[in-house]
This record gives structure tokens, sequence and C-alpha cells, in this order.
């Protein structure tokens, strides 16, 4: 452990911690893999000094509690991310999460990651992939995550753990493909039937034309009822107040992501009706939502729930890939901890391989806004190389 100055910052003093050793240890490669990369984990902290010249070395330490970047996830080793089962280990990190802002009483939360990271067929962020893939793995996602709540029975099970589903058809899906008990102890249900049953028939917002769509259903299947050109209705699970409504928990699967704009009105519909359940957005795009990208002057029902509703989520797991100019890294927050700016470099290590570096260049209170956290880290990258030059 070491405490030096970056030569660019005379007055910022940073702590670097070297893990690799360590990590090594706990998380050993199992026998069967063979790799040639290594993982250095290096923890930058910045602080500006006070006038007085004196700094708490109590407040560096705080730099080597942050948790360390899931394991392949840098672009520069597609083969090993291919080797590991990524998104289990996102899974096990949004569960400690999310328990941990449950005990603190947060009662809105988001989870946004790369879905498609790991396993033998793995993108990233520079791979051709669409939005039916993302759905896909979003869905699968979710089913998996769902029964690690199940634990308390009492709390999360008999239906009161919410599966809320984009849409009917979805819905229909992940009922057929998700069959075990484990998982059919949830409740199986979509944004426009949640919002309709807690915030009164009639208060969802439907996307346009899904009316028409919805009305030639029922007028093609007669006196059997719904066609099921949206899907089957009978993949919905009925919501019985006192029964399995109101949720303890509600999972809400990419609303608006690729889908109608409408899917995220009508979750801040199903928060108010039932403010005592806690709710979970996993990779709905809070971001676009938050940062402007649909005008206010044309969606004007969208833009009114920015402020008194999707600025007020917690970022409890979030891993957002970051580049510029061949320069890499991660935006990263691990509930409670600080938000992280990571910076990945490649160098080799002297013996034919590659040795992988994460270097944490910038913690906040705060998340940090994009264009922001790229210039941190192109800075960094910079003064990294001048200082080993």
């Amino acid at each position: 452990m070491a405490l030096t100055s970056l030569p660019s910052q005379p007055a910022l003093f940073v702590l670097v911690v070297s893990l690799s050793a360590a990590n090594a240890f706990l998380h050993p490669t199992p026998a069967h893999t063979t790799t040639t990369t290594t993982t250095t984990i290096t923890r930058v902290h910045t602080l500006e000094l006070p006038r007085s010249g004196v700094t708490s070395f109590n407040t560096c330490l705080e730099a080597a509690k942050l948790s360390d970047l899931p394991k392949g996830i840098n672009p520069f080793e597609k083969s090993v991310s291919k080797s590991l089962d990524v998104q289990a280990d996102f899974r096990e990190r949004a569960k400690r999460a999310v328990d941990a802002a449950i005990g603190d009483g947060v009662k809105r939360m988001e989870i946004e990651f790369p879905p498609l990271l790991g396993g033998d067929q793995s993108k990233s962020q520079f791979d051709d992939f669409d939005n039916i893939q993302e759905l896909d793995k979003n869905k699968d996602w979710t089913m998996l995550f769902a029964p690690m709540f199940l634990g308390k029975q009492e709390e999360f099970g008999n239906g009161k753990t919410w599966l809320v589903f984009p849409d009917l058809k979805e819905c229909e899906l992940a009922r057929a493909e998700w069959a075990g008990s484990r998982y059919q102890t949830a409740t199986f249900t979509d944004i426009q039937a949640a919002t309709n049953h807690l915030a009164g028939d009639g208060s969802y917002d439907a996307p346009w034309g899904a009316n028409l769509v919805s009305g030639v259903s029922k007028l093609m299947g007669g006196s059997d009822g719904d066609a099921g050109l949206l899907g089957d209705q009978n993949a919905l699970d009925t919501l019985v107040e006192g029964e399995n409504s109101p949720a303890t928990l509600a999972l809400v699967i990419q609303p608006g992501n690729g889908g109608p704009v409408e899917d995220w009105v009508n979750v801040e519909k199903m928060y108010d009706a039932n403010p005592e359940t806690t709710m979970v957005v996993i990779n709905g795009a809070l971001d676009k939502v938050r940062g402007g990208y649909y005008p206010g002057v044309f969606f004007p029902k969208l833009a009114q729930t920015v402020d008194r509703f999707y600025k007020k989520f917690e970022s409890v797991f979030y891993l957002k890939p970051i580049s510029d100019k061949g320069v890499y890294g991660w935006i990263y927050r691990q509930y409670p901890e600080p938000w992280q700016v990571v910076l990945q470099t490649r160098k080799s290590d002297g013996k034919g391989g590659m040795l992988i570096e994460d270097t944490v260049v910038y913690t906040s209170e705060e998340r940090p806004e994009y264009n922001d956290a790229v210039a941190k880290l192109v800075r960094a990258n910079a003064e990294i190389a001048k200082a080993a030059s």
C-alpha cells in the first residue's frame, strides 16, 4: 500500500492498493480452466487536501472497501467472458445491494447492467444485437433473480413477489419457459394488468395502436373470447387483494426500453397506487428518461414523471460501459457504496500473456454524469501513461 501523488496534480493525493494477489487467492482459477490473462485491481481514490495540508488517512482507506468490478467484463478478453457465468455474478451482487437497500427503507430501485455479457454467446456494447435479444436475456435474468428472495417465504413467497413483464407475450413466454415450481411461486403479470389492478380499471395508458389490435383480437375470438394476438391471457395470474396483492416486491422487467414510452408512465402509476411495495426496475433505461432523451414537447406525460418519480430512484446495482479515443472503463455502483469510475487497461505480462488492470480513477456519493466520467477516464489514462514514461 502506498500513498502517492499524480505528477500533474500536486494538490491531490491518491491511495493505490494492489489487490492482485488477494484476488487470486479469494477467486482461484478452476482446475479445468486455462488462461494467459492476469487481472490487477488498483484502487486510486483522489481527494482534495484541506488548506491546512492535513488529510485523513481513514478517508483514503474507504477506497479499499469498494467492490471490485465483476470478472470477465473487460473488452480485451472476450474468450474469458465466454467461459464465465457473468450474469450469475451480477445477480449475486444485485441481491446483496437490494437487501441492503431494503434494510435502509428504500422503495424505488434501479438495476442496470449489460445483459448479454457472459456465456458462449457473450456480446458487448461493440457487438451487433437487437432489442429482442436484450429482452430475452433480461427476462431470463429476472426469472433466476426472483427465487433468490424466496428464502423469506412469508415475506416474499405466496405470490408476494411480482414479475411484471412489459407485455402479455413476454409473460406468456416466461410462463412456458420457466415452468418449475420455484419460479411459479412468484406472481406473473404485465404492466397493463398490474396498472389496471392497482390504479383502477382504465388507468392504463395504452400505446398507440394497442387498443385497435386488442379490439381485433377480441373480435376474432368471438364467443371463445380473446384470440390471443397480443398473447395468452391465461398466462396472467389473477391479482387478488389480501392474497397476492399488494406485492412485497415488484420486479419490473425492461419497461420502455425498446418498447412504448407509455410503459414508463404506467410504472409510475403502479408505484403511486401502492408505495409500500418495493419496486425494482431492471434494465429500464431510466438514464434516457432522466436525461431528456425524449423531448417534453412530444412526450409531455413522460416528461412530467422525471422530477417527481424517476429522479428519486436509487441505483443499487449499476454497471455501464464507457469509452472514448481507445480508452475503456465503467461507471459502477453497488449499494450502499459510492459511485466509481473505473479505467481498464491492458499490458503485456512479459511472458506472452496479458495483464488487465482495473484502476478506480474517481469516486463520488453522487452519480457522475456520463460525459464527466468519460473525461475523467481519458485524463487519468493520460496521467498514468505520463507517469509510466
